[in-house]
């Protein structure tokens, strides 16, 4: 089966103008699957079974505390609670726990290089420890800091997001010169499409495209320097009635280009 190609979502993130359409795109998956798992999907017993097993992060935990839904969240609780309780007495009983969830990797047990799409993938790479190895008595209560459902949800997607971003590069000539007159990528995005187009494009595509995203990401970065500097200049007495010029919200951009995600996003809360 023919992976599907993100086209328009992909499209519909870079009009708007974001500091990064991956962070756009990520958010976006993110609170799509916060509401799904605390929709009505809680009751069925096939998503609450994955959700057991693959557990959340804590930070996914306290999102789906502000979204609401108590019930929702009980009825996750409960059988997560569950699931832990018999994994634990499995090893109180020398016994070694199951596998949290059969293809999810965990970070921290990989060994040696991967590519970028094989690490998306969970697939290993040369010298490297399959996703199961690693989670055993010693780490499983924490594997779900690495297995969360609602992270592994993204990390689904992200590769076949990368590789639309490829695609589009090679079939579509003005994607390039859209993406040039964007506000580009974080810094952490960035280097996951750079490492994309090294791996996947022929030295002669990738001579092309590398230098025109450097550039973009240059312009950018300068940009983004350009207005935190002025933001704190702002604070001089001397500039008190300066113009803010376009630094007044500074701080969370120059935030998520630097790492990604929405600091000043509120609370996503259920509607």
């Amino acid at each position: 089966m023919k992976e599907k190609l993100y086209t328009i979502e992909v499209m519909d993130a870079l009009k708007e103008n974001d500091e990064c359409p991956c962070c756009y795109l990520e958010r976006k998956i993110e609170q799509d699957t916060i509401s799904f798992v605390l929709g009505s999907s809680y009751m069925e017993d096939d998503i609450r079974a994955a959700t057991d097993q693959a557990g959340f992060c804590r930070y996914h935990t306290k999102k789906m505390y502000d979204y609401g839904n108590s019930l929702g969240n009980a009825w996750i609780l409960k059988t997560r609670m569950e699931f832990v309780r018999k994994q634990l007495s499995a090893q109180s009983k020398g016994k070694i726990a199951a596998p949290v969830s059969g293809n999810a990797p965990v970070a921290g047990i990989y060994h040696g290089k991967t590519s970028l799409f094989s690490r998306l993938k969970g697939t290993q790479g040369s010298g490297a420890k399959g996703p199961d190895q690693g989670i055993n008595e010693k780490n499983w209560m924490k594997a779900s800091q690495h297995t969360c459902y609602v992270c592994r949800k993204f990390e689904d997607t992200y590769g076949k997001i990368i590789r639309t971003f490829l695609h589009l590069i090679r079939t579509e000539p003005e994607f390039l010169n859209q993406l040039q007159a964007s506000k580009g990528f974080c810094v952490p995005h960035f280097s996951d499409l750079l490492q994309a187009c090294q791996e996947e494009f022929s030295p002669q595509e990738a001579g092309r495209v590398v230098p025109a995203l450097y550039q973009l990401m240059e312009e950018n970065l300068k940009r983004i320097q350009e207005d935190i500097d002025w933001f704190i200049d702002k604070f001089d007495y001397q500039n008190q009635d300066a113009d803010w010029k376009t630094s007044k919200d500074a701080v969370p951009r120059t935030m998520q280009k630097l790492v990604g995600t929405y600091p000043a996003d509120p609370v996503f809360k259920q509607k």
